[in-house]
């Protein structure tokens, strides 16, 4: 996968371009471009309030976008919301279910959404039963009588059933317990194969990395950086550096081919999370006047999105051209 920007929207699941909305005055989304390839599995990040959900909302038509333009396989959910919300499937962080329902009646009532056209809706149907049994629910069970976790398992249930195109996922594993939660995501890394994208987004950085082939960075609204998880981890190091005397540069100079994004001081010591070209990019610390010894590390997901979430970090190239989105 190449570093360029998709100029015509082909190959992209989602497509948002310049994509901004506000609350009263407050901008929950500030000028937000970001494509989602088709068949990745691409993890949305991004503190609380970061306008995550917000985005999401608008990809499924429940919200229309103050500016912009939002496209989600190929329509635009503003215009064509119920089309939109037809051909994907979306889990909600708290799933809306009708607790009177059992668990069984609730895949024969959402069955009536996801006719097959040789088969109405007996496709849908007989692929939920596979999937609740798969998850050891309970069919003639009330949904208000589940747990949280079975709760999640239906609403999982629920949008996989129909094998749709694309998935939205807003933290779909919050209350499942690990060996579930694992087991999911990685089913997920399965529907990409298959041709199928996965909008993932979640606090658990972790799952994530071990199953997105593709991650976005926001914050307040607008986009740090969006770029196959291959490439953000190849091209960001962990450099902890010894320094000959107390005093030493906090952040390398201008001159060094790498750029910062987050650092740490001490007495003749400095650890600095830096994106370069390649490794021996970074290697150029080493010609800093007053350096004893150099460490470089690659950095975990959660290593790469701590540092850029604190407050002391520069743009990167990506962050202050957001509409170039790397597929």
């Amino acid at each position: 996968m190449t570093a360029t920007t998709m100029k015509d929207g082909s190959g992209s699941a989602i497509r948002i371009q310049n994509m901004t909305k506000r609350y009263r005055g407050h901008v929950a989304v500030d000028g937000l471009s970001l494509d989602v390839p088709e068949g990745s599995v691409f993890g949305l990040l991004g503190e609380n309030g970061a306008g995550k959900t917000t985005t999401i909302q608008v990809i499924l038509g429940l919200l229309a976008a103050d500016g912009g333009s939002v496209s989600v396989l190929g329509m635009d959910p503003a215009r064509q919301g119920i089309e939109v919300r037809r051909k994907l499937g979306y889990v909600p962080e708290q799933p809306a279910l009708y607790d009177w329902m059992t668990v069984s009646e609730i895949g024969w009532f959402a069955a009536g959404f996801h006719p097959d056209a040789t088969t109405g809706t007996g496709a849908y149907q007989a692929r939920y039963a596979q999937l609740i049994q798969g998850f050891g629910l309970p069919p003639k069970r009330k949904i208000k009588a589940l747990s949280k976790g079975m709760k999640a398992k239906v609403s999982l249930s629920l949008a996989l059933a129909g094998e749709p195109p694309l998935l939205v996922l807003d933290e779909p594993t919050s209350g499942l317990d690990a060996m579930v939660r694992r087991e999911f995501l990685e089913s997920m890394v399965d529907i990409a194969a298959e041709g199928r994208t996965v909008l993932l987004s979640s606090h658990q950085l972790g799952e994530v990395e071990r199953v997105a082939s593709h991650i976005a960075l926001v914050h307040q609204g607008k986009l740090i950086l969006a770029e196959p998880l291959e490439t953000l981890k190849a091209r960001t190091f962990l450099l902890a550096i010894t320094f000959t005397g107390r005093d030493h540069p906090e952040a390398p100079p201008a001159g060094l081919p790498v750029e910062l994004i987050d650092a740490a001081d001490a007495p003749r010591q400095a650890h600095w999370l830096v994106r370069a070209r390649d490794h021996g990019a970074a290697e150029a610390v080493r010609s800093l006047p007053g350096v004893e010894s150099v460490q470089i590390e690659s950095p975990s997901l959660e290593e790469i999105y701590i540092g850029y979430m604190r407050g002391r970090r520069p743009q990167s190239p990506a962050a202050s051209s957001p509409a170039a989105v790397v597929a």
